[in-house]
């Protein structure tokens, strides 16, 4: 319980930037990973993982040759997200916004996958559609976004970057509060 109250009291303290009160529910983890090809993924990225509640999730299906490369810039989560002794995960202190900068020091220049649970609708316009346009330019071709947020309101935002055709959206009743995930895919 002392791990979900030190949770509940960052989100609190970093409101603007969390998001969320709670952490992911495996419930919400399981439908966002979802249709994953984890055995031939190369490298996946996670944006804004908090205390890791879904990196867990990724870490615990991706194959033995998947990296997973976390970008966090919550001081006290990226501390937290530290503490996962596992050699294919990469933790970053770095706004999503340098995507594609910093997957290149480690020598990928595309992901397969890019699992975001970034609060979009309280983040500046700017930043949020720059991270969008950054994300879309660095996926593979056919590679998936996916995306929770506790609204539709940031559903046109994705469609004008992927385009209507190439976004689906399910709902998680289990998870505090209940959330729509997006998952859009790059042609």
């Amino acid at each position: 319980m002392s791990k979900k109250f030190n949770f509940f009291k960052e989100a609190i303290a970093t409101a603007k930037t969390s998001g969320t009160i709670a952490p992911s529910s495996r419930f919400l983890a399981d439908r966002m990973l979802k249709g994953i090809d984890f055995e031939s993924a190369k490298l996946i990225v996670e944006l804004g993982p908090g205390d890791g509640a879904i990196t867990k999730h990724l870490l615990q299906r991706i194959g033995p040759n998947t990296k997973l490369i976390c970008f966090e810039i919550n001081e006290n989560f990226y501390k937290e997200l530290q503490k996962i002794n596992n050699p294919q995960l990469i933790v970053l202190k770095e706004s999503a916004e340098n995507l594609k900068k910093e997957i290149q020091k480690f020598n990928f220049e595309e992901a397969d996958y890019i699992v975001s649970s970034l609060p979009l609708s309280i983040i500046p316009k700017e930043v949020s559609m720059s991270i969008l346009n950054k994300s879309h330019e660095i996926l593979k071709k056919g590679g998936k976004y996916i995306q929770f947020q506790y609204s539709l309101n940031y559903l046109k935002k994705l469609k004008s970057v992927f385009g209507k055709e190439n976004i689906s959206v399910q709902f998680e009743a289990i998870n505090i509060p209940p959330a729509f995930v997006y998952k859009c895919t790059k042609n």
